[in-house]
């Protein structure tokens, strides 16, 4: 299952949501205001930047921030969780 790391005022986290659920993606969503060693990991990952929405699966993690449906698209598809069109 994806690990989605998220902020409750985050634009792009919301989007990203609604993607995943409109394709029926399962994810668990980790807000990391609410959660200071998610943060934590967050930041090791980006480059000490609290970047979200940041996904993880099976420990390969990538930043959507400024959100891009095409990196979404490549990220699900490495993973085969979403086929190409």
């Amino acid at each position: 299952m994806i690990k989605m790391y998220t902020t409750s005022w985050c634009g792009d986290c919301h989007v990203t949501k609604a993607f995943l659920t409109k394709f029926s993606i399962p994810f668990e969503e980790i807000n990391i205001e609410q959660d200071p060693q998610a943060a934590e990991y967050v930041m090791q990952i980006n480059g000490g930047r609290r970047s979200v929405p940041t996904l993880e699966y099976n420990g390969d993690a990538t930043s959507l921030s400024n959100f891009s449906r095409s990196k979404l698209d490549a990220f699900l598809q490495k993973h085969q969780l979403l086929q190409s069109s």
